[in-house]
């Protein structure tokens, strides 16, 4: 018996097409909801958002930096900020250091930024006649740089002549200014910094250095006890002198600072028994100049050595008022010392 029911052609052929259209319609919206996901996550949090310092500690990987940043609030999505640093080839090239960020910026300005190390300096200013031990203490304190390893590189003699320049430590050279480093900066490149300024500054002077018959040495050696002995800008040239006409009479130089700075944890008080302890920075025991600078000097010290006042005097003592009085002789220095340590007396009783 033949079955003459028959199934319309145009029914079976429209379901594979419903089917088709129907799987395109929902990738579409996938990629519709995927689109605008991407786009809202890389969106700033908020375009008012202020900056702030971002720290990328050593050896943090992306996936790190990434969960920082969004437990910061800085952006929205750790997994897409990821994905995208995988994309663009950053995930390797995160640099180190302290950065200011915002919310206000995209996470893929935020990826260039950190790609591209565009960290944030912070300044300090080293002040005249501070010594490596103060420096070391300063670096320290403010975040720049470790002190035990900036002593140990400042006093590494081999550094010392590494960089062309005389004595086992770098005191002296460490040159005071006001410098911008980034924080954690290592101690070689801060050093490398300072002595780079010291050589700016002292590089004009070459000619008259070598026309005063001392060599660079002594004459940071020199500067360092004149910016040592005195506060007061106008008298360093008179103190360059006294030591000067000393040193040429083959006088001790007598200088308390040289001798402190000898003392191991000095504890503010000069003694008698210092003054006769044998260091070789006592120069009221050695003749001539201590083996190296005790202190780093500023322009202005170094000017007074190159370029001291003309004076017959060999003898000052404190006036207890940061300046001092300046004798010819002997019994002239006794008298201003009976007579300024009388009124020092005094003031402190």
């Amino acid at each position: 018996m033949t079955n003459n029911t028959q199934t319309p052609s145009g029914i079976s052929s429209r379901k594979p097409r419903f089917a088709l259209w129907g799987a395109i319609f929902s990738v579409l919206f996938c990629l519709l909801l995927i689109a605008l996901w991407v786009h809202h996550a890389l969106q700033p949090v908020n375009a008012k958002g202020e900056n702030c310092n971002f720290v990328v500690d050593g050896g943090a990987s992306l996936n790190r930096v990434a969960a920082d940043l969004e437990k910061a609030q800085i952006i929205r999505s750790s997994t897409l900020f990821r994905l995208a640093g995988r994309f663009m080839g950053y995930d390797h090239h995160i640099k180190t250091g302290e950065y200011r960020l915002s919310a206000a910026m995209s996470p893929l300005k935020i990826l260039e930024t950190l790609k591209d190390g565009r960290i944030i300096t912070h300044s300090i200013t080293i002040p005249e006649g501070f010594n490596l031990h103060q420096i070391a203490e300063l670096m320290e304190q403010k975040g720049f740089s470790d002190k035990a390893s900036f002593k140990s590189q400042v006093r590494d003699a081999s550094l010392t002549a590494q960089l062309d320049l005389s004595g086992d430590t770098l005191e002296g050279y460490l040159y005071p200014d006001t410098y911008r480093f980034r924080r954690n900066e290592a101690s070689r490149k801060i050093i490398d910094v300072m002595v780079k300024r010291f050589r700016e500054m002292v590089s004009p002077m070459e000619a008259r250095i070598k026309d005063s018959g001392m060599t660079l040495h002594q004459v940071i050696t020199l500067a360092s006890i004149v910016e040592k002995e005195t506060g007061s800008p106008e008298e360093r040239p008179m103190i360059a002198s006294v030591f000067l006409n000393r040193l040429k009479k083959n006088m001790r130089l007598e200088s308390d600072p040289t001798v402190i700075y000898g003392i191991n944890n000095f504890n503010g008080n000069l003694t008698k028994k210092d003054l006769k302890t044998e260091t070789p920075y006592n120069t009221y025991i050695i003749k001539g100049l201590p083996p190296g600078p005790i202190a780093n000097p500023g322009l202005a010290s170094i000017e007074a050595v190159l370029s001291p006042a003309i004076s017959d005097y060999y003898f000052f003592v404190s006036k207890n008022n940061g300046t001092h009085y300046f004798s010819k002789t002997l019994k002239e220095h006794n008298r201003a010392v009976r007579r300024f340590q009388k009124n020092r007396s005094k003031k402190q009783g």
